[in-house]
């Protein structure tokens, strides 16, 4: 990137500056004509100057010119108009010139707006693919919140003043120059009055304002590290949290704070001081107007309209002026933004963009065996965990590397998957340097795994396929509505020096998985997670998910035929009381008060939450049938028993697992509101009283927690409710409520709720895990199997994957890489945090699936279980960066490293 903005500014957009330029110097001749009308208007037909006499007539709108070798030639004759005609007709001309001024500052600002957008999208793509091509080592030195708000934030000014880098001063100094050479015009003391003051304020401010950059650049610096230590807090906060550190935290945020305080507000004290002395210069300049113009009218050496030419034209004079004094500090401040973004940029052994090109085609195989010579690594503070190995693999041997901590086996495998490079020596494939390999050889048939791997936000089968996109190999296909979108999305992406790749199109390489296409796609993927024992977990994920009927309409049928089905089953087994289902004439014992009287979920605001309390439908309802009292009565019966049972118990004693209704904070809010209820009758009480006492009542379960408050008759009672409740409901409220029914889908509730369609009893302890485990067995049915698997595959991971578990991420991980077709298989100890038997079940089932479906390819895998070498053709072992173990298994008995390893 150039090293001055305004060089590369000009670089890229020198045909749009020349335009816009051109367009500028157009628009100086009808702003001159602006100034010298009112002139024409005053003298003329205000004060009659040339209208002396009664039928006094001029000619409006004569052209004409004495050209030479032609004489006089007159171009339009004119046409001849009173007094009263001329005035109007220069009013309309001045009206005229206000409408063609206007127009070319909206076509000069609009133009300059699209112009700055494109820069700015180009910049921020550069310095993303600058981000793309740094070395491995620099992301070790770097703060992404850092980087990020460099590209968001810091680059935004460079934008906005890519538009005025060449147009606002020719636009502004023209516009000044045009105003103040016609003041001169009209008087040359009132010219050199004007002069003067626009010196001292080109002079003055400028100076003062070097200040203001100082403050500024300080302001953006100590805002950048803000930025990357609040990313720390959030990536650390369960270090912060384990070792009692958050008011350590509080107080270096406080004093980064105070300093950013500080500057901002030495910031403003300067520019505001700067504006009051500008203003005050601007000011001042009228005031000399009116009084030495006013004198030399009254002394006759300078006409009224003259005088009301250069007060008019001296208005528009500040005000391009102090625009052009302001994009000077623009200018400034920018060239400091950007020459500090370029120098965090900056950065040495950049990879090669060609290396990075996209390509549609078939990589080549890596036929030839890998090879390190004298290889050498070093981390950052120069030590080094790899010490002069020479090693080859050949293809279709698996080798298994082991070692103790830091021992060196982890540096070769990450020198082999490029995330490090070499200190010296070179790592050869087949016959070419790995380095030199573009990234659409090596990142396809090279497959590098660790355990530290990172999942984007979105899907799990995004992240689970995102190792098969590498080239839009399938364009997407567009209707008439949308075709003229993407082209204008061509046009731009080219015109801001973005590539034009569609990412509608289809990036999945469905060969690299074994695959044809999108149909047999899912028996690849399927393998993959079941030989890293994931599939099971997918599916409680898709049994906890919802999905919408009208899209997924045969799955949904499927459920609900599977819930006659899932009764036969427990029936079978005996546990036919383990569920109790959902009737609507019934009242279901083992969910909730509010469940019973809704029997549905709520999807409205009118009825979610707290909100169903205080809905007028709702509480009429109540009240009209005497139930308002019985759950008061209900409710306040469970106050009390909560806060005796409660009260005293700190906030994290398990008993309070089972209280459902009511928080450990507010155990002294209901011991107060208890007090104050005591001994008032139901009509005493205030409607938030009533309100916060029935609503206790509304997550009541009589099997869990056991207070004896349901009778029969109340029961009754709720289900007579709940079925005038349905069948009086408003229009307007209906959609608010997805309703239970036996033969329908419920769309807001989970796969899991759809197929138990009740709720599962609180009498076994067990009892879920059995449910789930009947409801997983029966989903294993051909064709139905298949769309749960699908929905589990949808479930949003979160940012870094952080809403599955650590064991579930290192697993998705490595399925990610078994469900790549390549060369060579590097697997970096994917899976610590597994126990030692599932460590081992995985790496058998994943060598059986690598050796069945890809025989020819090479698998390196650093152990984390060490007993599990035997699994292997070859054994590595390494000791303080140093190979000193090589051979079968069977032949490293008597090597020392090794029986110390595997004892």
């Amino acid at each position: 990137m150039e090293k001055g903005l305004a060089s590369y500014i000009w670089t890229h957009t020198r045909k749009q500056q020349l335009w816009i330029l051109f367009v500028v110097a157009l628009s100086m001749i009808p702003y001159f004509m602006s100034f010298d009308l009112p002139k024409q208007i005053v003298n003329g037909p205000i004060q009659g100057q040339g209208f002396e006499g009664e039928a006094a007539r001029q000619l409006f709108m004569r052209i004409e010119y004495d050209l030479p070798l032609f004489g006089n030639v007159v171009f339009f004759p004119g046409i001849e108009l009173n007094r009263l005609q001329m005035l109007m007709a220069l009013s309309l001309v001045f009206l005229g010139l206000v409408v063609v001024n206007g127009v070319f500052k909206l076509y000069i600002n609009t133009y300059k707006g699209r112009l700055g957008e494109r820069l700015l999208r180009r910049i921020r793509f550069e310095l993303i693919d600058r981000v793309l091509r740094f070395p491995p080592g620099q992301f070790k030195r770097m703060k992404g919140a850092e980087i990020a708000s460099m590209i968001k934030d810091e680059v935004e000014p460079l934008g906005g003043f890519t538009g005025d880098a060449f147009v606002a001063p020719a636009l502004l100094g023209g516009q000044a120059a045009t105003a103040l050479f016609f003041i001169y015009v009209q008087n040359i003391w009132l010219g050199m009055i004007a002069g003067i003051i626009v010196a001292v304020q080109a002079v003055l401010i400028p100076r003062m304002r070097r200040r203001l950059l100082v403050l500024g650049r300080e302001r953006q610096l100590t805002a950048r590290e803000l930025a990357g230590r609040v990313s720390e807090i959030v990536d650390g906060i369960g270090t912060i949290r384990a070792f009692d550190t958050s008011n350590l935290e509080r107080a270096d945020i406080a004093a980064r704070l105070g300093r950013i305080f500080k500057i901002r507000y030495d910031l403003y004290q300067w520019k505001f001081l700067v504006k009051f002395i500008n203003n005050f210069l601007a000011s001042v300049t009228p005031f000399l107007f009116y009084s030495i113009g006013g004198y030399l009218a009254l002394q006759g050496r300078l006409d009224i309209g003259q005088l009301v030419a250069v007060i008019a034209a001296y208005k528009d004079l500040p005000g391009p002026l102090k625009e052009l004094i302001d994009w000077d500090q623009a200018r400034q401040d920018v060239q400091i933004k950007y020459t500090q973004v370029v120098e965090q940029f900056k950065v040495n052994k950049l990879i090669d963009p060609a290396l990075q090109a996209v390509s549609i085609d078939e990589p080549i195989r890596l036929d030839g065996p890998l090879s390190t010579f004298n290889l050498t690594l070093a981390d950052d503070s120069g030590a080094r965990t790899l010490e002069h190995v020479s090693v080859q693999f050949e293809l279709g041997q698996s080798t298994a590397i082991i070692g103790g901590a830091a021992a060196g086996g982890e540096a070769l495998a990450e020198a082999i998957g490029r995330t490090v490079w070499p200190e010296s020596g070179r790592i050869i494939v087949g016959s070419k340097d790995l380095l030199e390999l573009p990234e659409s050889v090596a990142g396809r048939r090279i497959t590098y795994v660790t355990s530290d791997a990172y999942f984007f936000f979105g899907s799990l089968r995004d992240n689970l396929l995102y190792g098969l996109k590498h080239a839009p190999l399938r364009a997407a296909v567009y209707d008439d509505a949308h075709i003229g979108q993407r082209k204008w999305e061509i046009n731009e992406a080219r015109m801001a020096g973005n590539p034009d790749l569609d990412i509608h199109s289809d990036w999945i390489d469905y060969e690299a998985a074994g695959a044809t296409g999108p149909e047999d796609l899912f028996h690849s993927v399927a393998a993959a997670l079941d030989c890293v024992y994931l599939t099971k977990d997918i599916l409680e994920l898709a049994l906890r998910s919802t999905i919408n009927p009208a899209t997924h309409a045969e799955l949904a049928a499927h459920i609900v035929a599977l819930r006659q089905t899932f009764r036969e089953e427990l029936e079978k087994a005996g546990l036919g009381n383990l569920v109790v289902p959902f009737e609507p004439d019934r009242y279901n014992i083992e969910a909730t008060v509010s469940e019973n009287l809704l029997f549905g979920n709520a999807i409205g605001e009118e009825l979610m939450g707290r909100a169903i309390g205080r809905n007028q439908y709702f509480v009429d309802l109540v009240t009209r049938n005497g139930l308002d009292r019985i759950l008061y009565q209900m409710g306040y019966e469970i106050a009390e028993n909560a806060v005796e049972l409660f009260a005293g118990l700190p906030p994290d004693h398990p008993f309070f697992q089972q209280l459902t209704f009511m928080t450990p904070d507010d155990i002294p809010y209901y011991q107060q509101l208890l007090q104050r209820l005591k001994g008032k009758d139901f009509a005493e009480t205030t409607d938030d009283e009533k309100h916060d006492i029935i609503r206790l009542s509304f997550a009541y379960i009589e099997p869990r927690h056991r207070f004896g408050l349901l009778s029969d008759e109340l029961m009754a009672k709720i289900v007579d409710v709940r079925r005038q409740f349905h069948e009086g409901m408003p229009d307007e409220m209906k959609g608010a409520i997805d309703r239970y029914d036996p033969d329908t889908f419920t769309a807001s509730a989970s796969i899991m709720d759809n197929v138990l369609f009740g709720r599962v009893s609180h009498r076994q302890a067990d009892g879920p895990e059995r449910v789930r485990a009947m409801v997983i067995s029966l989903l294993g049915e051909p064709g139905l199997y298949n769309q749960v698997l699908s929905i589990g595959l949808e479930f949003n991971l979160g940012p870094g994957g952080r809403r599955i578990t650590q064991v579930q991420r290192q697993k998705l991980n490595l399925a990610r890489a078994l469900l790549r077709r390549s060369d060579f298989y590097v697997f970096n100890r994917p899976l610590p945090a597994l126990d030692s038997r599932l460590q081992e079940q995985i790496c058998r089932d994943a060598l059986a699936l690598l050796r069945s479906r890809s025989p020819g390819s090479a698998i390196l895998w650093v152990l984390s279980n060490t007993s599990l070498t035997d699994l292997f053709d070859r054994v590595l072992i390494f000791d303080k960066g140093r190979l000193v173990g090589d051979g079968k298994h069977g032949d490293l008995a008597d090597n020392a490293t090794f029986k110390e390893l595997v004892s």
